[in-house]
Parts: C-alpha cells; sequence; structure tokens
C-alpha cells in the first residue's frame, strides 16, 4: 500500500509540474503576442508573413521587423539570464535575498563599464563584457572579504552589497559628473533600456548567453549538495570551494553580459527564483529552469509597461523603471515575510575604547578648528598653491560653505546618533535606512513637477513629506518583527533602488535640468550662499539643541524599552518625536545640500569608538567629527582636480564609504 501511495504521490507531483509549465508557456505566449501588437499595428497576418519575408520597402514593416521583433527577443533573452543568475545565487548561498543587485554585483559592472566606456571607448564596444565581469567579480571579491564564508546564508551578505552600492554608484556620480561630455550617451544605457534598431544586439547575445544551458546541466545536483549543507557536501565528496567559484562566475557571466547588453536591469533575478518557489518549485533543477522562464515573463511584462508609459507619455521611459516600480514593493513583501534566525544578525563594527579621553576631545574639536581654517585660506590657483586670507570676493563664496558643510556633517551626525540609539542598531543611518533616498525622491518628484524655477521654493517642504513617508514605511513594516535591523535595511535597499531607477530617468530625457539635477544629487555646496548657509546653521542648531534636551529619553529607550516604561516614560510618543527630529534634520539637510551617504552612520560609530558611551557625549563628539568630515570633503572636492570641483556630498560618500568598507574587514578579521 505504501509503495502505491508514493506512486500514486509521484504521479500527481508530476501533473503538477507539467500544468504550471504549461500554463506559464501558456501565459508566455500571450504576453508575447501582447508585446509585439504594443510595438506594431500590423494585422497579426501581416506579421506572421514579415517573419519569413521582411518587406524593406514599407516603413511600418521595416520597423516591425528591426525594431519591435529585436526587442521582444532581447527582452526574452535577458529576462531568462536574470532568472536563471538570481536562482543560481539565492540557491548557492540559501538566500532568499541575494540577487546581482543586492550582492553589488550589477553596480560593480556598471561602473567598471562606465570607467572603460568613459576612458577606452573602443575597448567597451567590442569587449564591454569582460570589462563588466571583472568589476562584477571585484564587487563580490570585496563583499566576500567583508562577511566571509559564513556570513553567505544571512542578512550581512545583503547588508555589505547594500554599503557598496552606495559608495560605487558614489564613484560613478563623480566619474559622470567630471566626464560629462563622454559619459553622456551612458545615462540611457545606465537606466536600462531595452530599445532595438536591429538584430545586432540579439545576435551579440545569444552565443554568450548559451553557457546558461551549461548552468542548467552541470549545476542542479552541486545544487542539490548544498542544499545539505557546507559540511554534509563535502562530506559527500564535493569540492566545495572550486564548485562554489564555478558557479559564482557563471551567476556573474550572465548578469555581466547582460549589463553590457541592455544597462542596468534590477530587482528580476531577485523576484523570479523566489517567486518560482512560491508557485511550488522544489527542486534544483525545477527552480532553476522555472526561474528562467518566469525572469522571461517578468521582464516582458515589464518592458509592455514600459511600451504603454512610453505611448501615454510621449518620452522614453527606460525599462529597468518600470522593473523598479515592480521589484521594490516585492522587495518590501520579501521583508515582511517571517525571516530566519540567521537572518537577525548584522554586520559588526569594531568596538573601540570603552573610556572617552579628554584629549581626544580637545584634539577633535582643534582639527575641525584647524581644517575650517585651512579651507578657507589655503587653495589651488592657476599660479599654484596659495596660503592667505581670502579676499573679499573669494570670502564671499568660500565661507558659505565652509559653514554650510559644516553644519550638515554635524546635523546628519545627529539624526545617525538618534536613529542609532532608537533603534538600537548600530548600522541605522540616514541614508541606510532611506530617510535620505525618500527625502531625494521627493525632491526629485517637485523638480519634474514644477521646474527648476520652483525647486528651491518647494524643496524643504518635500524632503520631509519624503522623510516622514519612509519613517511611517518603516514603523509600520518594522513592527512586526520589533524593528529587527534586517526589516530597516530592505526598505532601505528598495528604496535606494528607486532613488536610482528615477535619477538615471531623468538624466536619460538629456533636459537642461539633468546637470544640475545630477549635481544636487551629488551633495553640492556650489550654489549654497550665505543666507542659505545661516539657515542650515540655525535649523541643525535648533534641532540639535531639542536633540540634547531629551537626552534622558534617548538613554533609556536606547538601554530597553521596559527599563524606559519602568522610569515612568511615555516610550510611545518620546520615540515618535525623536524619530521625528532625526527625520527633520535628515530633510533640512538634503534639502539644501542633496543627499550625502555614509556620514550619519560613521560619526557616531567614531565617537563611540573613541569612548564616548553616553549620549551627550556622544552627541558632542559626533557633531564634531560629522562637521570635521564634510569641511575635509568640501576642501578636497575644491583642490583634488582644480580648475575643476567634485561635490562635497560625492567626495564624503567615497572617503567615509572606503572607511567604512575596512572598518567591516577589519571587524571580522578581528
Amino acid at each position: 500500500m505504501s509503495a502505491q501511495t508514493a506512486s500514486f504521490n509521484l504521479a500527481q507531483s508530476q501533473r503538477r509540474l507539467w500544468q504550471r509549465y504549461s500554463l506559464t508557456l501558456l501565459l508566455g505566449a500571450a504576453l508575447v503576442l501582447l508585446h509585439i501588437n504594443l510595438g506594431t499595428h500590423l494585422p497579426l497576418t501581416q506579421q506572421w508573413r514579415l517573419l519569413f519575408t521582411p518587406d524593406s520597402g514599407d516603413f511600418t514593416a521595416l520597423h516591425y521587423h528591426l525594431a519591435v521583433l529585436p526587442r521582444t527577443a532581447v527582452a526574452l533573452l535577458v529576462g531568462a539570464a536574470l532568472g536563471l543568475a538570481g536562482s543560481l545565487l539565492q540557491q548557492m548561498t540559501q538566500n532568499r535575498l541575494v540577487s546581482p543587485m543586492t550582492i553589488g554585483a550589477s553596480s560593480g559592472a556598471w561602473l567598471s563599464l562606465l570607467v572603460v566606456g568613459t576612458v577606452a571607448p573602443q575597448f567597451a564596444a567590442e569587449h564591454g563584457e569582460w570589462a563588466a565581469l571583472g568589476g562584477a567579480l571585484g564587487a563580490i571579491a570585496l563583499v566576500l572579504l567583508i562577511v566571509g564564508r559564513g556570513g553567505l546564508s544571512g542578512l550581512p551578505l545583503v547588508l555589505a552589497g547594500m554599503a557598496l552600492n552606495l559608495l560605487l554608484g558614489a564613484i560613478a556620480g563623480a566619474i559622470m559628473l567630471i566626464f560629462h561630455e563622454q559619459s553622456r550617451g551612458l545615462f540611457v544605457w545606465g537606466a536600462g533600456d531595452l530599445t532595438q534598431i536591429d538584430w545586432g544586439w540579439v545576435q551579440w547575445l545569444w552565443p554568450r548567453l548559451l553557457v546558461g544551458l551549461l548552468t542548467l546541466l552541470l549545476a542542479p545536483r552541486a545544487l542539490t549538495l548544498l542544499q545539505l549543507g557546507g559540511q554534509a557536501a563535502q562530506g559527500r565528496g564535493m569540492n566545495l570551494l572550486p564548485v562554489l567559484f564555478v558557479l559564482f562566475l557563471l551567476a556573474v557571466w550572465l548578469s555581466s553580459v547582460v549589463i553590457t547588453a541592455v544597462g542596468m536591469i534590477g530587482f528580476i533575478g531577485l523576484i523570479a527564483p523566489n517567486l518560482a518557489r512560491w508557485l511550488g518549485a522544489r527542486t534544483a533543477r525545477d527552480e532553476l529552469c522555472y526561474s528562467l522562464l518566469l525572469g522571461m515573463l517578468l521582464l516582458l511584462g515589464s518592458d509592455a509597461l514600459a511600451v504603454i508609459l512610453n505611448s501615454w507619455l510621449f518620452e522614453l521611459v527606460p525599462t529597468g523603471a518600470t522593473t523598479a516600480l515592480i521589484g521594490a514593493p516585492a522587495l518590501l513583501w520579501l521583508s515582511r515575510r517571517q525571516l530566519a534566525a540567521k537572518d537577525q544578525g548584522a554586520l559588526q563594527l569594531p568596538a573601540g575604547a570603552t573610556q572617552l579621553a579628554p584629549h581626544n576631545v580637545l584634539m577633535i574639536i582643534a582639527a575641525l578648528l584647524l581644517l575650517a581654517l585651512v579651507s578657507l585660506c589655503l587653495s589651488r590657483t592657476l599660479q599654484g598653491w596659495e596660503l592667505a586670507w581670502p579676499a573679499e570676493p573669494m570670502w564671499s563664496l568660500r565661507w558659505p560653505r565652509v559653514l554650510a558643510a559644516a553644519s550638515a556633517g554635524c546635523g546628519l551626525a545627529v539624526s545617525g546618533l538618534l536613529l542609532q540609539r532608537l533603534l538600537r542598531n548600530p548600522l541605522a543611518s540616514p541614508d541606510l535606512l532611506g530617510l535620505t533616498a525618500g527625502a531625494s525622491l521627493a525632491v526629485l518628484t517637485t523638480l519634474i513637477l514644477f521646474g527648476s524655477s520652483l525647486f528651491w521654493l518647494f524643496a524643504p517642504l518635500a524632503a520631509f513629506a519624503g522623510s516622514l513617508t519612509v519613517l511611517a514605511v518603516l514603523l509600520l513594516l518594522g513592527r512586526r518583527h520589533q524593528y529587527a535591523p534586517a526589516v530597516m535595511v530592505l526598505i532601505g535597499v528598495a528604496l535606494s533602488a528607486l532613488l536610482t531607477t528615477a535619477l538615471q530617468f531623468v538624466l536619460s530625457k538629456g533636459s537642461s535640468d539633468a546637470l544640475a539635477l545630477l549635481g544636487w544629487l551629488s551633495g553640492s555646496t556650489y550654489r549654497i550662499s550665505g543666507t542659505q548657509a545661516l539657515w542650515l546653521l540655525a535649523g541643525v542648531v535648533v534641532l540639535s539643541t531639542l536633540s540634547l534636551l531629551l537626552q534622558r529619553a534617548i538613554t533609556l529607550i536606547s538601554i530597553d524599552d521596559g527599563v524606559a516604561l519602568s522610569r515612568g516614560l511615555n516610550l510611545r510618543r518620546a520615540r515618535m518625536l525623536l524619530l521625528l527630529l532625526a527625520s527633520l534634520l535628515c530633510a533640512w539637510v538634503t534639502s539644501l545640500l542633496g543627499p550625502t551617504a555614509f556620514v550619519g552612520l560613521l560619526a557616531p560609530h567614531m565617537a563611540a569608538m573613541l569612548g564616548a558611551r553616553k549620549v551627550v557625549p556622544q552627541l558632542w563628539l559626533s557633531m564634531a567629527l560629522g562637521g570635521l568630515l564634510m569641511v575635509l570633503a568640501d576642501w578636497l572636492g575644491r583642490n583634488l582636480i582644480f580648475p575643476l570641483q567634485i561635490p562635497v556630498g560625492l567626495v564624503a560618500s567615497v572617503v567615509c564609504g572606503l572607511y567604512f568598507v575596512l572598518l567591516l574587514i577589519r571587524a571580522r578579521r578581528t
């Protein structure tokens, strides 16, 4: 009877498998027809005839054969490659939040192609896939160096990938600003666009993606063994490190080739494997094959939405924008599901000293004052370095920049400290939790709706509204998981992806506001006037003073909710008020200066490493360190590539991001 039952269950399982694939293929055929007919008005009979006998005399027929059909073919190839790469990575790491995007591979490939395309465009045109592969492998190697083999299956891998995305994005932004003319043609490519003018990219893509068939043949057995765990797989004769390297190489090759051909297409590699498992894929081979099919369907649907928006808005809407519109909510949905115990961990930073030495405080304050003086008096000129008190015209330009940079650093440091204390998470900061991204998205929307003429009037209000919206989402989604670091950071990942997509969309339009927007998004002090610098200082002073007045509540909440309640603190009201202060500080700085990454994360932690464990000393020291970092970044941005300048936000993000990555590596080695 048991044998008959097993046979019956096997037959039922096979029947469900074929039904699932049959329905998926039928849906795929319908999507292919929809996608083709969105791009042409030719009747189906004529479309069928033109498949075999292209008519070069009719423009509509020519457009169908050289634009519509290649676009559909590229969508199928790219979707299949991304779905397969995502499934391969998730099964290797046993981590359902892993994809080429979330572990930094896509950003590494993009940055590498951007550099090569700017410096050696001929090589990028002929061998771009190798540049993308090198950049992606370098990014993954850095992430693996941070997390180690033990961090592959948990949240640390995604956290490290997100931090690397912020760092590489800042470097890419600096390159686009410095080499604007050389990189102008890369804006649309960076946004991820499937528009085709012939069959060239299809012919280029399909031979390079044949490695996917090799993956389907060779990977399932290794992936099945990996599901048992690394030690169990080695016990069954599997040589773990070479197999992992080859599988990683296959996944990275697939995503690198895709990025070379069509640019940044996110979320497909994340959603397709999760959707495959949700729909019943259980074995390694089944998940690989089904993720491949679902990747095709997802990208076809996203590109169909892009085509519809193109026809409605009469503007170029990149496919990368529509995949982000679909994928970011999907990532938020994934973050709401119950995370495994191993996903609740976070990356660790070095602990540092246990007591604050007075001479360290004096040294930081003296360094800030000295650096402010140097920033005012020492600069490069056409005649070389010049050390002198600036004359009146130069003084009126320099002091607002120095004051604005110092004020912004202080404000971001206080915002980061409040978030780290309230959430009891040393990796919390306005940029990693998405508050900066929310403010930037709101300001970006303001620019699109009202134009540059009313931009500065509505920017502060829009930034505050964006930060509050993100804060509301954080509180809503975080309550279920007790504000676990996993949920908070994943929301930041989704919002950062949306921001990047929105930026690429606006830049791809090539409008006159594009460069101004890119400068603002880089965290620029170029246009800061004396009045704006004083307003920024006043806002930071008022909000930081309020934070000092609430230092008892901050101390109690950072210890434990139970302790805070036992001491008579109205926990809900105090937490909401302090979170509002953190959002206001972030929005105020972002609206006037633009987004800046890592400063709000590093300044409080650097203060803690120096021994500032209590709230008041840590707050004062964090403000001094944040101001020091931003003033240094502003001076470096003015002088590194004189007579050109780099925005302070980009310099601060790169310098602080590199230091943050070094801290993570040091903590793991310790």
